[in-house]
């Protein structure tokens, strides 16, 4: 309990740093009399419409992403499970990418419900593909269902925007996972998802101590396994779309944090759960306040200091894996 309380107060204070924190000079003074004595300066308009919701659209993406890599890692048994290995990212953002070139799409409310149909669409094909053959679902085929759908998702995207150049210049930055100049009707349009989908996480973390042991067993202390893992589904298609939706595909996240995660508090998931949200903000964030430095006045988009930080551990899981193979 008391790492939890930590990393809320760690959290905190690191969306205090990121509403300070750019190229525009401000401090925590400053940005306190944005909220409680607002004058029009351009520094607190720039607190107030930028940087405010970059902060709470960073912290509701990163815990939306780990939760979804904790509940993966669990019901496929593969510990290299996530929304951006299995496909799933790259399914939402084709979706979007589709909507924007081939309809025009601009609407918020129209870009959430299409992600998470992307999401799904991508969800059910890796678990299909994954599923043939003589063995079924393993963690390797399940792995290797999903670094092909990504590819493939990838590839269709990239092809549509070399025939629309408007949608190019529209797209590219999101599609590499940014938060930069996000606004708050944005995570707006898909905070009630998120919220939905964090708690049904939470009502169900009982139960995934249960499935952590295996199915036969689980079904043998009389849980509906199928049940389950329809709405383990149902939660990522939520946490990952609504989070494609609102930054673009990030990846990482939901690999790296559930594994810090049970090495800090264990594998119970009744406080694995909100620890590891709690932790995916805290690096998402961080990431982000950094990107905004390396190259200034220019930003990195935080996709890609993900991407820094994520591959070495990936390669740390990868590797160890292997070894006990």
């Amino acid at each position: 309990m008391s790492k939890i309380i930590l990393a809320a107060i760690f959290l905190v204070l690191l969306m205090g740093i990121s509403i300070v924190s750019g190229y525009t000079d401000t401090t925590m003074q400053l940005a306190y009399k944005a909220f409680t004595a607002f004058d029009g300066s351009n520094e607190h308009l720039i607190i107030q419409t930028v940087r405010l919701p970059r902060a709470l659209i960073a912290a509701s993406v990163g815990a939306s992403l780990a939760v979804s890599g904790v509940y993966m890692q669990t019901v496929t048994k593969n510990p290299l499970a996530s929304p951006g290995i299995l496909g799933i990212n790259a399914g939402a953002g084709f979706a979007v990418v589709f909507a924007i070139t081939i309809f025009q799409v601009s609407s918020l409310g129209v870009f959430t419900w299409i992600s998470f149909l992307g999401a799904a669409i991508a969800a059910l094909t890796v678990y299909f593909v994954g599923g043939v053959g003589k063995r079924g679902l393993t963690p390797m085929k399940l792995t290797l269902a999903g670094a092909a759908m990504t590819a493939l998702f990838s590839s269709f995207t990239q092809g549509m925007l070399t025939t629309n150049e408007a949608a190019l210049d529209e797209v590219l930055f999101w599609l590499s996972g940014s938060i930069q100049g996000r606004k708050l009707e944005i995570l707006a349009s898909v905070f009630p998802y998120l919220v939905v989908g964090w708690l049904l996480a939470l009502v169900i973390a009982p139960m995934m101590n249960v499935m952590a042991m295996g199915d036969d067993i689980a079904r043998g202390l009389g849980l509906k396994v199928g049940m389950l893992k329809i709405m383990v589904g149902v939660i990522v298609i939520l946490l990952a779309g609504g989070s494609v939706a609102a930054a673009g595909p990030i990846g990482f996240i939901g690999i790296v944090i559930p594994h810090i995660a049970r090495r800090l508090i264990g594998i119970d998931h009744r406080w694995l759960v909100p620890f590891a949200a709690l932790l995916g903000g805290i690096l998402l964030l961080a990431a982000d306040i950094g990107a905004r430095y390396i190259v200034m006045p220019q930003e990195v988009p935080v996709g890609v200091m993900m991407a820094f930080i994520g591959t070495p551990y990936f390669i740390y899981i990868a590797r160890k894996g292997a070894n006990k193979g």
